[in-house]
This record gives structure tokens, sequence and C-alpha cells, in this order.
């Protein structure tokens, strides 16, 4: 079968070439079974049992197929697709049953000599080639539709069709040796008709058990990978997951199928310092890599935070902040004789009292020390995050400050430019200078080639010579930009 999925409602050709196959199937085994009460042949007998199954498991298709086509609701939340399973599951057994009825009748003509002798008629062989003409035309038909669809019903119907080909022609030629040897009076080709029932009934039974093997691997949701072209799809699906950036394991794929719809269920290690929406980006990424390979398949992906081996000191300290909810910044680390010594701000909201704020910090610094046990000494800042949005007072420029800032920065060589420098107050009034907290922002220009280190260190100095030459001013926050580009 076709590892491509078909959404759940299949068109109406789908159920088309089910009805056309139970109207085949019932014309052929009419035939069959008058031709073969008129003239006795078990071979005959034996074709119109193995079409009455086929016209059974028609119409056993074309409910399937009916029922299967619907979509999936608040009881069968994959849908109905494995309808179909179920009635080829339900064929193969019809078909298991009839081949040994067939085999144990003929086994009694050929022991106890009963009923060999068949009159001679044309009507058989003309009956057996309209079978064999209907039977391929249908095969192929029912093949082609079984592979568009992804059917399992439709799949079984055209097994059953193409081995009628085989089993009538092995009639065929039994009846053809039957009345030969009547006529020339060879006892032993008077065995042909049952033996042909006998071929017939072996090929029957073979093709059966490997079409129960199927329907009963999709009833148990076995694995595409069973076959070898699965076992190669399952490979390259995982290898494509992997090779997705930020992936660092495919921990579990798991594929099952229902009618023609393919069920992923993928698990992935992701770098645990990564954000909501990052991971939501490499989940829809892995999503359509799965589908790439199983078309319209319905994927879930877990993700698993994992720590990896390139993470430094500073990405494990956020990784445990993170976990517990919690937002830091402005880390550093410094190396000592006796460890690592670490110093962070943490965020919390202004309304938290003292108590709650330090018992937070206290719950931190244990869960760093125990992820990073070379840590010594732990200093955390605790900083107050305003809950309301802040209205200043003005928001024209001071032109003094602006004059200071840019007389400041021309002291920095790194520093090309300084613009759209804006200055705040928050808290006072625009003619009372003393009161509130006056706050400058710009925007600052500095080489492309300069690496971030020393981006912030040159914008850190020049933060800190700014508010040596204007203490009144509470914050400064400068915005770098490359020379390219400094419109942002």
């Amino acid at each position: 079968m076709s590892m491509t999925a078909t959404p759940a409602h299949a068109p109406a050709s789908k159920r088309s070439v089910a009805l056309w196959s139970v109207l085949a199937a019932l014309v052929v085994t009419t035939l069959k079974l008058v031709t073969g009460i008129l003239t006795g042949s078990l071979g005959m007998l034996s074709e119109a049992a193995h079409s009455a199954v086929d016209l059974l498991a028609a119409t056993i298709t074309l409910l399937s197929v009916r029922v299967s086509d619907r979509p999936a609701d608040d009881v069968h939340n994959y849908g109905h697709g494995k309808v179909e399973a179920l009635s080829a599951f339900v064929e193969t057994v019809i078909m298991l049953a009839s081949s040994f009825w067939i085999i144990t009748e003929a086994l009694r003509r050929i022991l106890f000599r009963q009923h060999l002798i068949l009159p001679l008629t044309i009507w058989p062989f003309l009956v057996l080639l309209l079978s064999i003409v209907v039977d391929y035309s249908r095969s192929r038909a029912l093949h082609r539709a079984a592979q568009h669809h992804a059917s399992d019903a439709l799949e079984a119907d055209a097994i059953h069709f193409s081995t009628d080909i085989w089993s009538s022609t092995a009639v065929l030629l039994g009846l053809a040796a039957t009345f030969a040897g009547q006529h020339w009076h060879l006892a032993a080709l008077e065995l042909a008709d049952p033996l042909a029932a006998i071929v017939v009934s072996i090929l029957i039974v073979r093709i059966s058990l490997a079409l129960g093997r199927r329907t009963v691997h999709t009833l148990i949701d076995a694995s595409p990978a069973q076959t070898a072209d699965g076992l190669k799809l399952r490979r390259a699906m995982i290898s494509d997951l992997a090779a997705i950036p930020g992936v660092l394991a495919v921990n579990r794929l798991r594929i099952r199928r229902s009618g023609p719809s393919y069920f992923a269920d993928v698990t992935l290690s992701l770098p645990r310092n990564f954000t909501f929406q990052r991971t939501e980006q490499l989940t829809l990424a892995a999503s359509l890599t799965v589908q790439r390979h199983l078309t319209g398949a319905d994927v879930i992906v877990h993700t698993i935070p994992t720590a990896y081996l390139a993470e430094s000191v500073h990405d494990r300290i956020r990784a445990v902040a993170a976990r517990v909810n919690l937002a830091i910044h402005d880390v550093t680390v410094q190396q000592f004789d006796d460890g690592l010594h670490v110093e962070l701000h943490l965020e919390v909201t202004e309304s938290m009292p003292l108590r709650e704020a330090h018992a937070l910090v206290t719950l931190l610094e244990t869960d760093i020390r125990e992820e990073v046990p070379e840590i010594t000494n732990i200093l955390t800042h605790i900083e107050s995050e305003p809950a309301t949005i802040e209205r200043p007072s003005s928001l024209d420029r001071d032109r003094q400050l602006e004059e200071r800032l840019r007389r400041t920065a021309a002291a920095f060589p790194l520093v090309l430019d300084i613009h759209e420098v804006l200055v705040t107050r928050h808290g006072g009034t625009v003619n009372d200078h003393a009161s509130g907290r006056i706050q400058v922002s710009c925007h600052c220009t500095l080489p492309d080639d300069l690496p971030m280190a020393e981006v912030h260190a040159v914008i850190s100095a020049l933060e800190d010579a700014f508010k040596v030459d204007s203490p009144e001013v509470s914050r400064l926050l400068i915005h770098p930009e490359p020379s390219t580009d400094n419109r942002r």
C-alpha cells in the first residue's frame, strides 16, 4: 500500500468502484453456480464458492468504505478508517473457510471416486473465459482505486478478483483434462477436476494468509516499519527530524494507520533555554517534515527541555530561572580560587512583600547551586518591575543634557554618532527639575564588525561617564546600531 494518506472524506469514485465490484461479482457468481450445478464440476463449484466469497467481500467493502469515510467524532476520535481493515479481515476468514471446505470435498471425491464423470458441454468454458475477462478488468480498477485512496478494503477486493483469474484458469485446465480423460478413457485425467479445485483452494489460502497478516497488523496498530519500505521511510523521517536546526535528539517516533489516514507521535529533545516561540517554530517544522513523507498525516509533537554539552554557566543559570518561571538579567560570573562567584538581577512585581521576594531568591539560589556545583557564592539583586504604564511629564528634548551626552560620547573613538536623543521626566513637573526621575535615551552608531562583547563594554563605559557628568539622570538607555544601517 502507498504510504501517502488521503483526506478522511474520499471522493464518490471510491464508492463507485466498490459498487461496480459488487455487480460484477454477482453476475460471475450466478453464472458459475448455475454451470457448476448443471455440470456437477467440483472445480466449477469451487469457483462459484470463491466468487460467492468475492460477492460477500465486495458487499462488505461497499458498506465499509461508506462507514470509513465518516469524519472523526466524540466516540471515534481517530475516525472510522479501521472499519476497512476489519472488513478485509472478515473477508480473509470467509475465504479460508471456503477453501477448507473445497479441499475436503475434493479429497473425498479423489479417495472415494465420486462425481468424477461430468457432462460434456461448452458452457463451463464460456463462463470461465467471461469470468477471467471480468476479473482482470475489475482487479485493475480496484487496485488503482486502492492505491489512490490508500484503502485496505479496496485492496482486498482487488486481490480477490486477481486470484479469480488464476483459479479460473486452473479450473479451465482441469475441466479440459477431465473431458479429455472421459473422451479417451484415461482414468488419471478424470481426477483433474478435483485436483484443480485443490490447486485453487491452496492458492486462495496462500493469498488469504498474506492479506490476513496485513490486516491484523493494521488492526493492532503495527508500525509501517514492519516492511522494508516502511523501515526505510521511518529511517528517512528520523534523519530529517534530527537535521532540523535546534533539535538535539529524536527520542521517539510512533506511527499508526487508520484507514487512509496516518497518525504520528513525535518526541524531540530541544535546548532547555529555548523560548516558547522558538519551541513552537520547531514543533511546526517537525510536523511539516513528517507530512512530507506522510501526506496529510495528523502529527503530534512533544518536546523535552534538555541540557546540552555546549551550555555555558550563564545558560545553565538562566535555565534554572526559566524552570521556575522567574525573570533574571545582568548575570555575571567570576572565577575565584574557591570557585565561581555569581551576581544576577531578579525581577519581581512591585507589590510583592520583601519576605516573599527573599523566599524566591533563596529557592532560586538553592536550585542554581544544585545545577552548577562549582558556584560557591551568589549575590542576587532584587528589582521591582512596575505593573502600571507611567505617563512622562515631558517628552521635549533637553538641549543641555543632549549636548552633555554628545560631548561625553566624543571621548569614545568607537562611537561614530549619537542621534535621536530623547529626555523624559517621570513623577515631577516640567518646571521642577529637582523633582521626579530623569531618563535619557538615544541611538548610538558603532562599527559594523564590532563584536557584541565590545559593544556592551563601550555602551557601559559611556553610560558610566555620562552619569558622572550628569548625576541628575537616573537612567541612560542606549540602542546600538551598525554604521551601515542606523535608521532603526
